[in-house]
């Protein structure tokens, strides 16, 4: 599954559109964010997704869990948004 990185300088109409070409591909992606800001535009980002992805048809479904990730040899908790058609 393919692995989207965002930061809170994200922007969530390029990130959405970017989701929403991985799930026509292959059906799923997983979205990665640390931090309030990244969280803020991920979340906004599987939205508008949504959005997208609904005018051509494709119901999608986002699942939250957490993820462990290593920053600077750091490791730091964060969110993944696992996003894919239903």
């Amino acid at each position: 599954m393919e692995i989207l990185k965002v930061s809170s300088r994200s922007v969530p109409n390029s990130v959405a559109g970017a989701i929403a070409g991985v799930i026509r591909e292959s059906g799923a992606v997983e979205v990665q964010a640390v931090g309030a800001g990244a969280v803020n535009q991920a979340v906004k980002s599987a939205a508008i997704a949504r959005g997208y992805l609904a005018t051509a048809g494709i119901d999608m479904i986002t699942v939250p869990a957490f993820a462990s990730v290593v920053i600077d040899g750091e490791e730091r908790t964060g969110i993944r948004l696992i996003c894919e058609e239903r």
